[in-house]
């Protein structure tokens, strides 16, 4: 039988243990508001560390009345899940992509369909533009949630067990996309066969074969692994991809303006931070997935170019002509 010191210093033991793992994070403790902010990525990524990083400036600049709390990988959510968390007030900050902000809103979801952009410096003149200024207010108007700034995700490519060189080499090809619509628009343009999967289980879907391939940035497919169960990375730079960050309706309307203002600059800071590394990264990975035996295919783009056009401004689209034509204009 325990003693009683044994039981009383057991119990106590207990009790600090339970306090330690129920507890919120000491940092969250500091802020007289905690703000939850969610999002589908590793903890290893650049978007969930500045993120984190954010909640000390936000701190700081509040004097402690706010801080920000953050969720990875799909802790709170699958992505469609902490979109409509935004308007229900369970989550008040999101990093989503836009063809899943464009579920609600279709003008805002142009900026990542397929070869929409010329390069990174064409996106990032968009990022930057009235057209994207009047798309977010559209979105705004339509969800009462407000985007505050959007950050680099990186040129999506697609992995196989094959190369991957030109759209015959993708017929019937089951390669996997998120579950957004948009997504489908590459796939379908080159004959292969959309699949939508949650990002949490991509990686047993390649591994187990229930798919052939997927398609993601450089630096997401380093911190997710799929170069693990993937043999080839044909570099098609088919979407110049993007994250926004939306700070939901209910979180908003409780703030005053300044904190907005404040909350706002934060996060434009935090997506600079992500933008900065995402772009240093793809530019070193290619040779960093050679080294552990991937075959990294330099692909001509110009036939897969041409194969998605057609489909800019048909069924799939959900924007106008003039919205397209704008965005296309920017930087010439």
């Amino acid at each position: 039988m325990m003693s009683k010191f044994k039981q009383t210093t057991f119990l106590a033991a207990a009790a600090s243990l339970a306090a330690t793992l129920t507890a919120p994070a000491a940092f969250a403790q500091d802020a007289d508001r905690v703000l939850k902010f969610a999002h589908v990525y590793e903890s290893s990524e650049p978007y969930h560390t500045c993120a984190v990083d954010a909640n000390d400036a936000l701190k700081a600049a509040t004097d402690n009345r706010y801080g920000i709390e953050v969720f990875p990988a799909s802790s709170l959510g699958k992505e469609v899940d902490i979109n409509e968390g935004l308007g229900l007030g369970t989550v008040d900050i999101i990093y989503t992509g836009q063809l899943f902000a464009g579920r609600a809103y279709g003008p805002i979801a142009i900026g990542g369909a397929p070869y929409m952009f010329r390069d990174y410096d064409h996106w990032d003149q968009f990022r930057n533009s009235d057209l994207f200024g009047e798309l977010s207010q559209g979105y705004t108007d339509a969800t009462g949630n407000h985007i505050v700034a959007m950050t680099y995700y990186g040129n999506r490519h697609a992995t196989s067990n094959k190369p991957i060189l030109k759209p015959e080499d993708m017929k019937g090809m089951k390669i996997r996309v998120p579950n957004a619509p948009l997504y489908m628009m590459f796939p379908n343009a080159v004959d292969a066969n959309p699949t939508p999967i949650a990002f949490a289980e991509v990686y047993l879907a390649l591994q187990q074969g229930t798919v052939d391939g997927q398609e993601n940035p450089l630096p997401t497919i380093q911190a997710k692994k799929f170069y693990e169960v993937q043999s080839d990375i044909n570099l098609t730079g088919h979407i110049t991809d993007a994250l926004l960050t939306i700070i939901g309706g209910p979180t908003w309307n409780s703030m005053d303006e300044a904190d907005r203002e404040t909350l706002s600059g934060v996060l434009q800071d935090t997506a600079v931070c992500a933008t900065d590394a995402i772009r240093k990264s793809e530019a070193e990975l290619a040779e960093w997935f050679r080294e552990q035996g991937n075959n990294v295919n330099e692909v001509e783009r110009g036939p897969f170019i041409e194969a998605v056009k057609k489909l800019h401004n048909g069924e799939m689209a959900t924007w106008d002509q003039e919205t397209y034509d704008r965005l296309q204009a920017i930087g010439q």
